[in-house]
């Protein structure tokens, strides 16, 4: 195997005309949107619980407000002349969302958002001074323009950093459902990818068999969270994670953990794709705003049963965890499940069905109707 590093900047596209960032952003604005109706159906057919529906409508929230803090940032920015010139970088390949580095600005940003507002004029004087150049000296106020775009990026950022998806989500525990003598907690935390470029969210329930209730014990917490915030990389398997946290706390037993991949997002306009994708989005001629596929990956590890570990002086509970004998790439996956499916508006539904590729006919569709109305096939 070589050892060259691959260049994954390759695959890095600016959008540099307004209008397309624009329109970029409005996919993603209703995309986000419609995940909120995806996640209720995936309730209301138990395909999700509606704690696990809960969590995952607060990471689509939180990325809606990313991409609407990102759409303010570069709403003007393509205009002006100098080094405040700046394009949006996406993934155009296998992703469709902003890069990585993208995230991470927005973060230091922020870091940073109460002090470049307190440095900026007022929204109200900068529309005061927008008129004045318009009427008076009948010229566009680019420069203005892309003042106010900066004070709104700011905005967003200091109203509500804790509502706005970031490059590391940190852990959150919540009470589990009660099930015998011992608590449980449901702890949800995400990442943005940073080799896939997309966003990925981790929910784990466990039993605390601790002498103090895990969010209380606060040095127990804090490794607790460092440990799953480690373990959050894309290329591990769900059975090295679920295996490791058991060893590494012998007082929590992860019953159950759930890796959900939001992307790739596949549009003609935006990205490139190869195979049978590419083939129902060129054939579907979808108009501005249909032309979209997003993908949804949802990887599963449960344990199916306990067994003690005899240590010199006391035996140890250790999770079984399962995984499917009857799955082919159960081993590869590392998994006890994994389902897939397409979230598509309906004329590139319609290629789809039509087309039949082997590829998706196990694919899960979710079909955008009018009013955004969600319906499921397969």
């Amino acid at each position: 195997m070589s050892d060259a590093k691959v260049d994954l900047t390759k695959d890095h596209h600016a959008i540099k005309d307004d209008l397309a960032a624009r329109r970029y952003f409005a996919k993603f604005e209703r995309i986000t949107r419609i995940l909120g109706h995806v996640a209720q159906e995936m309730e209301m057919d138990r395909a999700l619980s509606s704690s696990d529906a809960g969590i995952l409508m607060g990471y689509f929230n939180a990325i809606a407000g990313s991409f609407k803090a990102l759409s303010m940032k570069y709403l003007v920015s393509g205009r002006v002349v100098g080094p405040a010139r700046r394009h949006l970088t996406i993934d155009l390949h296998e992703s469709g969302f902003p890069i990585y580095q993208e995230l991470v600005s927005m973060a230091n940003d922020a870091a940073q958002a109460h002090q470049h507002l307190a440095g900026m004029a007022s929204a109200d004087e900068l529309r005061d001074q927008m008129v004045r150049q318009i009427v008076g000296a009948r010229e566009i106020p680019t420069d203005l323009q892309y003042a106010m775009s900066q004070r709104l990026y700011y905005e967003a950022l200091a109203h509500d950093p804790q509502r706005l998806f970031w490059a590391q989500m940190h852990p959150v525990a919540l009470p589990g459902p009660e099930m015998g003598e011992r608590r449980r907690f449901v702890i949800h935390w995400a990442i943005y990818d940073t080799q896939l470029n997309v966003p990925v969210v981790y929910i784990m329930e466990l039993e605390d068999s601790g002498r103090r209730a895990l969010p209380r014990d606060e040095g127990r917490w804090e490794r607790v969270k460092a440990h799953l915030m480690a373990q959050s990389v894309g290329g591990l398997k769900l059975i090295t994670i679920g295996k490791g946290f058991d060893t590494d706390f012998d007082d929590l037993h992860p019953k159950r953990l759930r890796r959900i991949h939001l992307g790739p997002m596949y549009s003609n306009a935006f990205t490139l794709q190869t195979g049978p994708i590419r083939e129902v989005l060129d054939e579907a001629k979808a108009p501005v705003g249909e032309d979209w596929a997003l993908a949804w990956t949802v990887e599963e590890l449960e344990s199916t049963r306990v067994e003690m570990e005899k240590g010199w002086f006391s035996a140890t509970e250790r999770e079984v965890f399962d995984l499917d004998p009857l799955g082919a790439r159960a081993a590869e996956t590392g998994a006890t499940r994994m389902s897939r499916a397409i979230i598509l508006p309906q004329r590139p539904f319609q290629v789809l069905a039509e087309k039949d590729p082997a590829g998706f006919r196990d694919v899960r569709k979710f079909v955008v109707g009018a009013h955004e109305r969600v319906m499921v096939y397969g």
